[in-house]
Parts: structure tokens; C-alpha cells; sequence
């Protein structure tokens, strides 16, 4: 890893292309959940590169605890994040759904119904910290690991995330079994 991180602050062209290829089709790979199309994963990809290798050179890198590897699939998730949600923003509602109108039909948009464990999971949720909330809907909602969190909301090691976690959890956990 510190080889990988020694290339990255120095401007070896070819070593950096070997790294950029290494991890380039394990990238798109993971990109692919996402449904973006494929220019814009490469666009991502390029961009969380850069970000990468501006991150090594500014000394940021220098005391990670994950793999090189890690570090760059969790920028260019984020970048992912943020480019769904300026999709998302940018696609006026009248065009994000077709609907016909015809005499005969009704259509109905109905929200599942949630069961009672699952609302009061949500009321008990919105209770929580900030803190907590990000935490917990990083773990259980978009799936990072510990590590992947520990580096995103700069925790200095897995055991604090862990623990804040933990304690995170059992927070929600006595605030359903004792309502107020």
C-alpha cells in the first residue's frame, strides 16, 4: 500500500496508469447497481481517480487504515450519490412519470403499508441524534462497512465507529421498548 501511495503523490505517468487500470473494472463492476449509464461511470470513476491522487499528494492518505482500493470505491460512491441526486433534482416531475388519462381506468398510487414494528421504528428513528441517524443509515441503508464509514466520517479508527454504532443501535432499541 505504501508503494501505491508513494505513486500516487509523484507524477510516474505509467505507474499511475497501472494503478488507474488496476482498479478501474472492479469500479465499474460495482458501478453497475447504480443504473447510470456507462459514460457516466466512466466520468465518476476519472473524477474520484483524480480526487484519489489529490488526496495523496495533500498528505490525506498518509495514516489510512484501509486499502487504496477502499478509499477510491468510497469517493466514487459518493460521487455516485451525489449524481442521482442532482439526476433526480434536474427531472421535472411531469416528465419522470407518463401517465393516460382515459374514462375507463383509475389509477391509484398507493404507499406500502408500513407494519407497527416498522412505524415505530421510524417515529423512534427521527428521535435519535444526527449523529446516530447518519450512522445507522450508513451501516443498515447503503450498506458501508465499518471501514468504508470510518473513513467517510472521519473516525479515527474502526473501533470508535463500532462502538458508536453499538451504542447508537441500543439507543433505538430502549426508545422502542420504553415509548414516552
Amino acid at each position: 500500500m505504501k508503494e501505491e501511495l508513494l505513486t500516487l503523490k509523484k507524477s510516474h505517468n505509467q505507474a499511475l496508469e497501472k494503478i488507474y487500470n488496476e482498479y478501474r473494472s472492479s469500479f465499474l463492476q460495482f458501478a453497475k447497481k447504480y443504473e447510470l449509464d456507462h459514460d457516466s461511470v466512466i466520468d465518476v470513476y476519472q473524477d474520484a481517480f483524480i480526487a484519489l491522487r489529490e488526496h495523496a499528494i495533500q498528505g490525506k492518505l498518509d495514516n489510512i487504515k484501509s486499502s487504496v482500493k477502499t478509499y477510491l470505491f468510497s469517493i466514487g460512491k459518493y460521487m455516485i450519490y451525489d449524481l442521482l441526486r442532482k439526476q433526480k433534482k434536474t427531472i421535472p416531475y411531469e416528465h419522470s412519470v407518463e401517465f393516460k388519462e382515459t374514462a375507463d381506468e383509475e389509477f391509484f398510487f398507493e404507499e406500502p403499508e408500513l407494519t407497527s414494528k416498522q412505524q415505530l421504528l421510524r417515529q423512534y428513528f427521527k428521535n435519535l441524534g444526527k449523529r446516530c441517524q447518519e450512522m445507522l443509515t450508513l451501516f443498515y441503508y447503503r450498506g458501508l462497512t465499518i471501514d468504508e464509514i470510518t473513513e467517510s466520517l472521519g473516525y479515527e479508527n474502526k473501533n470508535v465507529v463500532k462502538s458508536q454504532k453499538s451504542r447508537c443501535l441500543k439507543s433505538l432499541k430502549e426508545l422502542i421498548k420504553t415509548p414516552s
